[in-house]
């Protein structure tokens, strides 16, 4: 891997990875939704440690979007940077798009799909599941903790 870097629209967060980026896909939850303001938003997955800010880091602020997840974000553009969810606390789950070049992880899976939006169509044939994946690690099969992330919003 060589490195990989990202940031925000306005151009005030700068982050490197300090590892590989792993479990990208994109996730239709409606909390992904609405953050976002897509019908989906495509994330991959690093040790938590290995999104390292090298710029803007007071610009970063955060949000508990769902009650087992906490989102950040620049407070500037409001450009979606990552999230952390409880049932997972070893990694972070990045913005695949905020990479500067975001061709380099492509997607390779669907979760949440029983949420997406009826009018998108992917168009690719990459597996879907109706919620998590089944071998999500920190659960106990495919279910989140709670439905908040299919109601978009902390309970």
């Amino acid at each position: 891997m060589g490195k990989l870097t990202g940031g925000c629209m306005c151009g005030e967060v700068r982050y490197e990875l300090k590892s590989e980026p792993f479990d990208c896909g994109w996730c239709h939850c409606r909390t992904c939704q609405l953050s976002s303001g897509a019908p989906a938003m495509a994330f991959a997955s690093v040790r938590r440690g290995d999104w390292s800010v090298s710029a803007g880091g007071d610009s970063i602020k955060s949000v508990q979007t769902s009650s087992f997840g906490r989102r950040a974000f620049c407070s500037r553009c409001g450009t979606p940077l990552h999230v952390m969810v409880d049932h997972q606390p070893e990694t972070l789950d990045f913005s695949v798009v905020t990479l500067d070049d975001p061709d380099t992880v492509p997607p390779a899976f669907h979760i949440f799909w029983s949420s997406k939006v009826s009018w998108f169509d992917p168009g690719d044939d990459l597996p879907k599941h109706s919620r998590f994946r089944p071998d999500t690690k920190g659960l106990a099969g495919t279910e989140p903790p709670d439905d908040s992330s299919l109601t978009g919003g902390a309970a």
